[in-house]
């Protein structure tokens, strides 16, 4: 197939999948409308469904929630089907079926398509989240519900939420019924601490001497009444703490049990990106950081995230976690592009960016500085794209040319760079980098590596991968084309003799390289037929040419160039930089008119 009716093959089947997106759209507006009750929203989103599947003039659907079933009109239910659960806290509660009246040509789940299926998985996501968050509004007095409803409220407080949580998700009630006696442990409450030991282990206090011999295993505990149990926890909790502040514990301890599914999906090792995402989305949608969450959960998911999208790197990470954001995580997954079962990172760089990024942002906003620090538009392909598409065009021999002779390295190298860039990219990214292009639109663009190993402690490897610059500009397949022969190239740069040589100088030849990429809007001005920035530059937080002994080391070093920020970091033998200290601006480096002339850049 040519390049151009593949281009032409991937467009149709991104509008093909349009009519999910509306329809899940729509339904998203919906649910965003208060209503007076649950058949209401039922009924509008019954409407709305059919728009989102291929023969929608044939569909019938119906919702099952709660004991009853609703539908737009009677119809006799068919074969021809699918399902979806309504899932609240892992516990199905209902579910939607959606029906073809008359049969249709065989699709992936009998006439019905993978994507249809996973439209419908999210709505009924959604519509569990709306029947979660309803319940926990009117349980609370915050919706619009009956003067009957508030009055018991009002007066029973908490336990009426917990009496019908306890029926309705007994696994949250248990969870909750812990931290209501660990909390009773906490403010020294008496007899907790008798209850706490039916349940589990006794500990001994710091510097006892335990009795018990600990090397052989525990004792297993069951708790023969638990009614009585539950009872006793909530009596305590009833003769110690104020209706009020246990009411409002109680609802933190719903929020953060809501964020339970994307800790488990994060701290799953098996978990893909697209699983990791769609948790990130959920939890996005559910609770974005509107609310308090306690320290220990807000900066364990911290963690988890950037451990699955970046790295394992300690140092990165008690760096990162104080500076990052939960939601910027979910800002960063519309911008990835990686194969469907991806559990790549995105590299060095990628990281690097990410977190000066987001120290900026913090230290601007702490310092009270009016300034409004920008970053470039940036797209990432994860690290392991660059297996993905060697495995697609039978190229994996090329990860033994590490462990050759590196003139042997060298002498192979332009040969492997021309393999890679006839290669063939599989669909899926393909898919990812038009949809990247269509949000760059036509603005040049720079093409970076971002491989697992670069910007590290220890091993920069500055300059030693490739960075390519495209214009960007003509039809989309041209400009497509000439993106993904610019990945091509950085993924062959891989391979390449200098990184492979200066890998093996620091011991890290046998580690399994991956590559990331970022593609970057190139900021600039079109200034005729150029495009280009006013100045650009590199700084450094260390000055190591310190030209007068009032500079410091900690006063740091810039350096500055017209146009592109190439030459700031590969100088040419007859150009030079202009460099500022930071912490001493005045201080030039050129005092002499003859020597400002001389070291001027060219």
């Amino acid at each position: 197939m040519s390049s151009e009716k593949k281009f032409e093959a991937i467009i149709e089947d991104i509008r093909s999948h349009g009519k999910e997106f509306e329809c899940i759209y729509a339904i998203e507006r919906l649910l965003k409308v208060s209503y007076k009750n649950f058949t209401d929203i039922f009924v509008d989103l019954l409407k709305e469904l059919p728009r989102g599947f291929e023969h929608h003039q044939a569909v019938e659907a119906k919702i099952e929630f709660d004991g009853k079933t609703y539908r737009l009109h009677p119809f006799p239910e068919t074969p021809w089907l699918i399902y979806s659960p309504i899932l609240i806290h892992n516990e199905e509660v209902g579910g939607i079926t959606v029906f073809y009246s008359r049969e249709f040509p065989e699709a992936d789940h009998g006439p019905f398509t993978h994507h249809e299926l996973k439209m419908l998985r999210t709505i009924a996501d959604r519509l569990a989240h709306y029947i979660l968050q309803t319940k926990l509004r009117e349980l609370h007095g915050d919706g619009k519900v009956s003067d009957e409803v508030k009055t018991v409220i009002n007066e029973a407080g908490w336990k009426v939420v917990l009496d019908i949580i306890r029926k309705t998700e007994p696994n949250l009630f248990i969870r909750l019924l812990h931290k209501i006696l660990h909390q009773l442990i906490w403010e020294g409450v008496h007899g907790a601490e008798k209850l706490l030991k039916l349940s589990s282990v006794e500990l001994k206090p710091s510097g006892q001497k335990s009795t018990v011999d600990e090397n052989r295993p525990l004792r297993k505990k069951v708790i023969t009444n638990y009614d009585e149990y539950i009872e006793a926890i909530l009596g305590l909790a009833t003769d110690n703490f104020a209706p009020e502040t246990l009411t409002l514990k109680i609802q933190e301890w719903i929020r953060e049990d809501r964020t339970g599914g994307l800790v488990k999906t994060l701290e799953n090792q098996d978990t893909s990106l697209s699983e990791i995402s769609d948790a990130i989305r959920k939890y996005y949608h559910l609770a974005p950081e509107k609310f308090q969450m306690s320290p220990a959960v807000v900066k364990g998911l911290r963690v988890s995230l950037l451990r699955r999208f970046f790295t394992d790197q300690i140092q990165f990470i008690n760096i990162a976690k104080e500076f990052v954001k939960i939601t910027d995580f979910h800002r960063l997954i519309d911008k990835m592009v990686f194969p469907p079962t991806s559990h790549g990172k995105l590299g060095g760089k990628s990281a690097g960016l990410f977190l000066a990024k987001n120290i900026l942002r913090r230290e601007v906003k702490d310092a009270g500085i009016t300034l409004k620090v920008k970053t470039p538009k940036t797209w990432h392909i994860t690290s392991d794209g660059i297996m993905h598409f060697m495995y697609h065009n039978d190229l994996e021999e090329v990860y033994e040319q590490k462990y050759k002779d590196i003139e042997e390295v060298r002498l192979e190298y332009p040969q492997i760079v021309q393999m890679f860039k006839n290669s063939e990219f599989p669909p899926e990214m393909l898919k990812g980098l038009s949809f990247a292009l269509d949000d760059f639109g036509t603005k040049p663009l720079i093409v970076r590596s971002s491989s697992l190993m670069e910007d590290q402690v220890g091993a920069a490897f500055s300059g030693k991968y490739k960075s390519l610059f495209l214009a960007n500009q003509g039809k989309k397949r041209e400009r497509l084309a000439a993106l993904t022969d610019a990945v091509a190239e950085v993924y062959a740069s891989t391979f390449g003799p200098d990184p492979i040589q200066y890998r093996s100088e620091r011991g890290l030849i046998d580690f399994h390289e991956e590559m990331g990429i970022m593609i970057q809007e190139v900021v600039g001005t079109k200034v005729g037929k150029y495009y280009l920035p006013a100045f650009a530059g590199v700084a450094f937080s260390n000055n190591e040419f310190r030209w007068s002994p009032r500079i410091r080391r900690k006063d740091g070093l810039v350096r500055i160039v017209p146009g592109l920020g190439t030459r700031a970091v590969d100088r040419l033998s007859d150009d030079y930089p202009i460099l500022v200290s930071p912490g001493q601006p005045n201080l030039r480096v050129n005092v002499s008119f003859e020597e400002n002339i001389r070291y001027s850049p060219k």
